[in-house]
């Protein structure tokens, strides 16, 4: 009987094989699944962002919809709505797209901020409230939001708040020479075959029994010491750094520091450790950061992006001993 690390070692092999030259997708992926949160993709289409999800939730025992985002959506196109039943003289809410347990938001920016915020309540609170009315969302449950940095026309940008319920925000960029090639390859290979057996899908059980296991890997005073550094410091940007001192408007929410201590406990988990060091709260620290983070107009002119905040943070707080 293969333990749950194994499983999942094997889920993530499998994905690896079929999401070529995105490793850091599909990990982060499996880490937001881990943490039970969920994930933002930014990546110029066609990379691979769509079909890392689908594939996922073919592993999974659980149920998979699509949502494409437009200028006009409503949000009861998301949520669902209630309709009159002549024959009982009554109104039945009619279940919409996101009461299933993988959810794609693709292209979540072509939507208005009403229909951004009919994700609100479902991911914080893992239900929907219609009149008087709420209805719980399924275990697990999951969103993943792309987004597309190319094309600025006919978008909206997602409100700070709805940023803040993202676990994670990943950027992707094209793959290596190598991994383009492997990617041919196997787009002939699937022409030709139904592809290598799947292994067997990872039950919701599975996935409670996996959550439980990465809230019990071990973080020492020291890691933990580590991260309320790194947040405090995004609040507090000048007692570090004079630039970052500049940079820096608003610092992340507390949200973040749950983020990272769930995202590096995951990660830790996935390379087989019962254990979280430094370098696993450092790896997840960007992803977890680079969207709760505020800039200054100053920065914003002089061309700073979010990530060079990281890395200036990374580079000037030092790891407790």
């Amino acid at each position: 009987m293969p333990s749950l690390q194994q499983i999942f070692g094997e889920l993530k092999q499998h994905l690896a094989e079929r999401i070529i030259g995105q490793h850091a997708l599909v990990e982060r992926l499996l880490i937001t699944l881990l943490a039970d949160g969920h994930l933002l993709v930014e990546g110029a289409p066609g990379l691979a962002k769509t079909t890392a999800i689908k594939a996922l939730a073919e592993h999974l025992t659980g149920d998979f919809h699509r949502i494409q985002f437009t200028p006009d959506l409503l949000p009861s196109d998301v949520t669902g709505s209630e309709i009159f039943r002549p024959e009982t003289g009554q109104f039945e809410f009619q279940r919409g797209p996101v009461f299933h347990n993988l959810v794609l938001a693709d292209e979540i920016n072509r939507a208005p901020a009403k229909v951004q915020s009919a994700l609100l309540e479902a991911m914080g609170e893992r239900q929907v409230s219609v009149g008087m009315r709420t209805f719980p969302l399924p275990e697990p449950f999951m969103v993943m939001a792309t987004q597309n940095p190319i094309e600025q026309e006919g978008t909206y940008p997602l409100p700070e708040a709805q940023l803040d319920r993202f676990l994670m925000h990943v950027t992707i960029g094209y793959p290596e020479p190598a991994a383009e090639r492997k990617i041919l390859h196997l787009v002939r290979q699937q022409a030709r075959t139904s592809g290598a057996p799947a292994p067997t899908p990872v039950t919701a059980d599975q996935v409670s029994e996996a959550r439980i296991a990465v809230s019990d890997v071990f973080m020492a005073d020291a890691v933990e010491d580590y991260v309320l550094a790194l947040v405090l410091a995004t609040r507090d940007p000048q007692a570090l750094d004079d630039d970052l001192g500049r940079w820096l408007s608003f610092g992340v929410s507390p949200r973040a520091t749950i983020a990272l201590d769930r995202c590096s406990r995951a990660l830790a988990w996935l390379d087989g450790r019962d254990y979280v060091t430094p370098d696993d709260v450092r790896a997840v620290a960007p992803d977890v950061m680079r969207h709760r983070l505020i800039l200054t107009f100053e920065a914003e002119a002089a061309g700073i992006t979010p990530d060079q905040a990281v890395q200036r943070l990374l580079e000037r707080v030092p790891v407790s001993a």
